[in-house]
Formats: C-alpha cells, sequence, structure tokens
C-alpha cells in the first residue's frame, strides 16, 4: 500500500496519529469500511507503543520486520480463538436451506470453526518460534515455516503425546483444506479418511480436542520466560 492510500484509509476512519482514543475497538469504524478497519491492526499496535513512549512513524508504515512482532502473532492468535470459540457457542440460524441439507450445512460450519482454532495453533506456534529465534533468525529461515503442520510447528514442545500429535495432525486438516472446501481437491480424497482414521483410533472428543489446544497454546509461557532470561 502506497503513502497516499494508507493516509486516505486512516483518515476515513478519523485516526489520528496521536489520537489516543482510536486504541481501543471501533465496531463503528468495521462497518464504515470492513477492508480498511480490519487492516489496522498494527496501526493500533504503533499507537499503543506511541502512548508508551516508544515513537513509530505510522505514516509510512510497517516493515517486514514490525510485522514479525510476537505481540501482533499473540493478538492474532487470540482474535482466531475468540472467533472460533463464537462459532461454536452459537448455533446457527440454518432456516434459509432446505430441510434435508440444514445438517450438510451444521456439520460444515463446526468444520469452519475447526479451521479457525487450528488457524489459532498455527499464529500461536509461530509467535513462539519469532520468540525463541528472534525476529532477524525467523526472516533467514522463514520458509521452513511457511506452512499449516501443526505437528511441524510444535515440534519443539516437549512431552506431546501420540494421541495429542495426532490431535494436531486432524486440525491440520482443517486448516488446509476441511475448513475451506468440501473437497481437498487433486484427488486427495483419502485425505477424508485420514481425518476420520483419527477420529476412530482416537476417539476425540471436544473436550479432548480444546485440552490439546490449551496445553499447546500455554506453552507460550514458558517460551516468553527463556526469552526474557536470555
Amino acid at each position: 500500500m502506497n503513502y497516499k492510500v494508507r493516509m486516505y484509509n486512516i483518515q476515513r476512519l478519523g485516526i489520528s496519529m496521536d489520537d489516543k482514543t482510536k486504541l481501543g475497538p471501533e465496531p463503528e469504524a468495521f462497518a464504515k469500511d470492513p477492508f480498511g478497519y480490519s487492516m489496522l491492526g498494527w496501526h493500533k499496535w504503533g499507537l499503543a507503543q506511541e502512548q508508551a513512549g516508544f515513537p513509530v512513524n505510522l505514516s509510512k508504515g510497517p516493515t517486514g520486520k514490525d510485522l514479525k512482532s510476537p505481540v501482533l502473532w499473540l493478538s492474532h492468535t487470540q482474535a482466531l480463538s475468540t472467533a472460533a470459540i463464537a462459532l461454536i457457542q452459537n448455533q446457527p440460524n440454518l432456516e434459509s436451506l432446505p430441510e434435508d441439507m440444514r445438517g450438510v450445512a451444521h456439520c460444515q460450519y463446526h468444520a469452519v470453526a475447526l479451521m479457525l482454532v487450528g488457524y489459532s495453533l498455527e499464529s500461536c506456534l509461530k509467535a513462539m518460534v519469532i520468540l525463541r529465534l528472534g525476529v532477524d533468525a525467523y526472516e533467514e529461515t522463514e520458509k521452513k515455516h511457511r506452512h499449516h503442520d501443526l505437528r511441524r510447528l510444535a515440534e519443539f514442545i516437549p512431552d506431546l503425546s501420540d494421541r495429542e500429535k495426532a490431535v494436531l495432525d486432524g486440525l491440520t486438516h482443517f486448516t488446509k483444506w476441511a475448513g475451506r472446501y468440501p473437497d481437498p481437491g487433486f484427488g486427495n480424497v483419502d485425505h477424508s479418511e485420514a481425518v476420520l482414521g483419527i477420529s476412530e483410533k482416537y476417539e476425540v472428543s471436544a473436550k479432548d480436542l480444546f485440552e490439546v489446544a490449551a496445553k499447546v497454546s500455554s506453552y507460550t509461557a514458558v517460551v516468553l520466560s527463556d526469552a526474557a532470561s536470555e
């Protein structure tokens, strides 16, 4: 995004470079400009840094290193997990569908929720990788981490059982395809069987799934403690 476009979007939403009142959520700004508002996470983070006494050139926009901030990745993790919880806790209104299609869409609705759970873990794990390596080292090895395989991303977390790793494998299917499309594509119909195989072998309940998600995400505290002590 060039300077003029960026400044137009910021001004359109009424955000001043020194306006400390714009740090919080602004539902009315989303209603006014959903694309622009949804891209302003970094600018709000910049305002927070300014308020704390750390100068940030908001008009220039973020660099690649700025966007590797673990703070942003962990905040995005929270946004994704909150969205997933909202979907799971609120039953969808599928009355607009024919009665014999509502069950189909209900299954797919929960596939979307699992996709968001998987994405939240992916964001959390990549935040931990950045914290462990540092931004510069992460950028040098970024291609190595540019995937959705939760088991691979979680390799540094100790004491994950085979069952817990299998849950991560299951969620990976939902981040890669099952939460996005009904078909894995490229003739990979066996991927559907792989998900069902995990379900059958390990008898994974929703409680089990969220316990694994909580165990993985809670390891952030260990990584943060290690990073602070270095």
